[in-house]
């Protein structure tokens, strides 16, 4: 309890310009955190940069113990400096200067369960790509708990004392909680993935496992989104994109994925042909259900050879069915004939033009699909 008393906190500046109760609540915050290990300069810093109700928080994800320079944490976990500070960037969670005391038991942790890997024969190009992978979905799911809690746990009126401890107090309850849904999460997903492989003994002699594979890719775009941007609040635009994903979400049932949603696409894939062109259809008519302040979605798919890589698809099928996509008339699916044959006569196909698209050596002929009891457009 020392540190309330060694620091003068209005004679450093950190109590300038606030009166009544904003000044109580501040200095308390400030006595607690000089309580809990604060340094004067970790407090100037935090208040300059207008995060001072963040530094409660902040501490409590950093956990305490010791702290390690990523060159001690390269000797300690036996992994190569170089490798460390490039797998840490690839996670996104750069270290920053060699010789910074600025690690964690975590970061420790990390680095020994990254070395283990290395050591069971894992290639360290392909181990970086999935760092990578993990980095830019963790930062997501981080974003997404990160604006839930802002939300849900700022009220008009508080204090940088009541919305400091409220923070701090939210992460320390969810931090067990979702560490071992991400586990669940990553388990389910990948028996899913798993019992939908095929290695035939044509791929073991070969050795050429891991490559190219047909799969049927869908894109879906909100029709004239970039207009309704200059239109609506960045929080309502920020609702509707929400909602496609939600709506993406649920007609992806396996063997369909949905990979992912960028603004106003989503991406999905199948290894068939006909369950993605009916969740295309079922996603369509979801989106003309939510009324005329909603966008109407269009729908672009094709089948090939598909290159599945680090949790995202490359090859011609996924150039080509973003260009149909954009290429369709709004409430429609536009398929190439490749999947109109894979996904068979369960439904209504009307021929829409042999189109060159940009991107693509050759004309594709185009087709509208529709449930077989659907009427024309």
């Amino acid at each position: 309890m020392a540190g309330e008393t060694e620091i003068d906190f209005a004679a450093a500046g950190l109590l300038d310009e606030l009166e009544g109760e904003a000044r109580e609540a501040r200095l308390a915050l400030l006595e607690q955190l000089a309580a809990d290990g604060a340094t004067l300069e970790e407090l100037h810093d935090a208040v300059a940069a207008g995060r001072l109700t963040l530094l409660p928080v902040e501490r409590a994800l950093a956990g305490d113990g010791p702290r390690y320079t990523p060159r001690q944490i390269a000797e300690k976990s036996g992994l190569d400096l170089d490798l460390l500070l490039r797998f840490g960037a690839a996670l996104g969670v750069p270290y920053g200067d060699p010789d910074e005391s600025n690690g964690t038991e975590a970061d420790l942790e990390a680095a020994r369960r990254a070395k283990a890997l290395f050591d069971a024969g894992l290639p360290e190009d392909g181990m970086l790509q999935v760092a990578r992978t993990i980095g830019m979905g963790t930062a997501r799911i981080a974003e997404a708990n990160r604006e839930l809690t802002i939300r849900t746990l700022t009220q008009p009126g508080d204090t940088e004392r009541d919305v400091a401890n409220r923070f701090a107090a939210a992460a320390e309850h969810m931090l067990p909680l979702v560490g071992p849904t991400l586990v669940y999460a990553f388990q389910a997903n990948l028996l899913e993935q798993v019992r939908r492989d095929v290695i035939g003994a044509a791929d073991l002699a070969s050795g050429e496992i891991g490559g190219a594979i047909d799969l049927t890719i869908c894109f879906a775009d909100l029709v004239e989104f970039t207009r309704l941007g200059e239109e609506v609040a960045p929080e309502e635009l920020g609702m509707v994109a929400g909602r496609l994903e939600e709506m993406a979400s649920a007609v992806a049932n396996p063997p369909v994925r949905l990979v992912k949603t960028i603004g106003d696409a989503a991406m999905l894939v199948s290894p068939e042909a006909e369950p993605l062109v009916e969740a295309s259809l079922a996603l369509i008519a979801e989106a003309e259900t939510e009324g005329d302040q909603f966008p109407l979605l269009r729908a672009g798919l094709a089948s090939g050879p598909t290159l599945p890589q680090s949790g995202d698809y490359y090859g011609r099928s996924v150039n080509l069915a973003s260009r149909i996509t954009g290429v369709a008339r709004p409430g429609s699916v536009l398929v190439d004939s490749t999947t109109r044959e894979a996904a068979g006569e369960g439904f209504s196909y009307s021929y829409a033009g042999e189109r060159r698209l940009k991107g693509i050596d050759s004309r594709i002929k185009l087709f509208r699909v529709r449930h077989t009891h659907a009427a024309p457009a």
